[in-house]
């Protein structure tokens, strides 16, 4: 389908507690410069550098935290400590092609009882969301091995724990950890975008030739949204729902003639999907450019293994938090996914570029080349999935897919871009909706999840009049 993106929009500008325990403060440093990381409406990030734990005869004289004995696995961390306030952690290092092989254990103190929880693990997921060996987004030299991230809720202190597996296979020996090894501590910001001036005389965004494009947004927010007209207006904070009828004649108006005759009778009703202007996104952290594929030929589902300790209220901040990861800690592009799902049933737009197009995400290394990524916010390993959420997955992808002429129920080949389960340049049949595990050797999207994958692809088919 035929991309609709902004044109000639104007260049514009973007605008401690007390402690029941005395904790050491560390400074608060940004990834790259060092620099105080200020705390702003649109979030921000804590990047603190891990350091070697425990006995120092356990050290290899001179390699500062390596084991001197191969039984004895590398452990570094960070002792308990006061913070700013974050609601997710994550855990990233140097090279994004240097496997953790071990475990990762946070404990958090929370900004509103002053209570520790318990050790919590955080998954380690080896860089299986990620753009594609060799693709532009993962060889600009911003890209960091990561952890998956973990919701934690408003917290203002950490404790963290890494240790290597002993004996674990690595480009390293066996019980080393990667170097440059950082806690990322992330604050979604404020729940509504607070309005942005153009810094003379406080007045709504304009262009260079002062032509006012939307009050309170700037350029890139105005690229971002206008990727999604005409399903909907320039600056709405969602995309309303459709029946089925009417999600045809959009999908037909908005290809300008360019959708196929076989595609038509099978689009799906279109759900209602909050846009990224919606969830807040600070759409400075992202590159301009939009980058789009030839077509969507399958949908991976995905868990996010952030936990499930979040409320349907707080799922865009949760969003928010997910999007700083990837960018300023994990180095891509932008947003990994290209939907999101809450646990109430919400959709939202994920990477930019226009819910209807083909957007090329960063969700399943290997495969991201003409396909989608939808992943469910949670963790759906040993919980089961709400059956809202599933829906919801079954009605994006019947409106999604629909729109590329897809059979939710059906195979397709993808050609695979390189990873852990396919060599690069080989032809892999799928399933059109698969999941996470299907394209790379991982547990996403948990097992629960990934259970209900053949219901799935049955009511989305469903839905598409098949």
């Amino acid at each position: 389908m035929r991309g609709f993106l902004a044109s000639s929009i104007g260049v514009a500008t973007a605008a401690a507690l007390a402690l029941p325990l005395a904790l050491p403060t560390p400074a608060l440093a940004t990834p790259s410069t060092g620099a105080v990381a200020p705390v702003t409406p649109g979030g921000s990030t804590q990047s603190l550098p891990l350091v070697p734990l425990g006995p120092s005869a356990d050290r290899t004289p001179g390699v500062p935290g390596m084991s001197a004995s191969p039984r004895v696995p590398e452990t570094q961390g960070l002792d308990a400590r006061e913070v700013k306030t974050f609601s997710l952690v994550g855990v990233v290092w140097d090279d994004a092609g240097t496997e953790l092989n071990g475990r990762v254990q946070v404990r958090t103190r929370s900004a509103r009882t002053a209570a520790w929880s318990d050790w919590q693990d955080v998954e380690i997921h080896n860089s299986e969301h990620a753009a594609d060996p060799g693709a532009a987004e993962r060889a600009s030299g911003r890209v960091r091995g990561a952890t998956a991230p973990l919701w934690v809720g408003a917290s203002d202190g950490v404790e963290v724990r890494v240790q290597a597996e002993p004996g674990a296979p690595s480009t390293r020996p066996g019980s080393r950890l990667p170097s440059g090894m950082r806690i990322e501590l992330v604050d979604p910001g404020a729940d509504v975008p607070v309005r942005v001036a153009d810094g003379k005389n406080g007045g709504p965004v304009g262009d260079d030739k002062g032509e006012v494009v939307a009050p309170g947004m700037t350029m890139e927010m105005a690229e971002s949204s206008a990727a999604n007209v005409p399903h909907a207006a320039l600056g709405a904070d969602e995309i309303p729902e459709l029946n089925k009828a009417d999600s045809t004649a959009d999908a037909v108006f908005a290809s300008d003639g360019e959708l196929t005759a076989a595609a038509a009778p099978f689009i799906g009703p279109r759900p209602r999907i909050v846009t990224r202007k919606g969830w807040g996104a600070d759409e400075s952290l992202r590159e301009r450019a939009f980058v789009y594929t030839s077509t969507v030929k399958a949908a991976f589902v995905h868990h996010s293994a952030s936990g499930n300790n979040y409320a349907c209220k707080d799922a865009p901040a949760v969003l928010r938090s997910l999007y700083r990861y990837h960018v300023i800690s994990s180095g891509w592009r932008d947003l990994g996914y290209n939907f999101a799902v809450d646990k109430c049933g919400t959709v939202y737009e994920g990477r930019a570029g226009g819910v209807s197009k083909a957007v090329l995400g960063a969700h399943t290394m290997g495969f991201n080349t003409n396909s989608m990524g939808v992943v469910v916010l949670g963790t759906y390993t040993s919980a089961a999935p709400p059956a809202v959420a599933v829906d919801a997955v079954a009605r994006l992808t019947a409106w999604k897919l629909g729109l590329f002429g897809r059979d939710p129920r059906g195979k397709t080949t993808l050609t695979s871009g390189g990873g852990n389960r396919y060599p690069k340049g080989r032809n892999v049949s799928m399933n059109v909706i698969s999941g996470h595990r299907d394209g790379f050797a991982t547990e996403c999207p948990g097992k629960k999840l990934y259970g209900k994958l053949p219901t799935t692809r049955t009511s989305s088919a469903k839905l598409q009049g098949r």
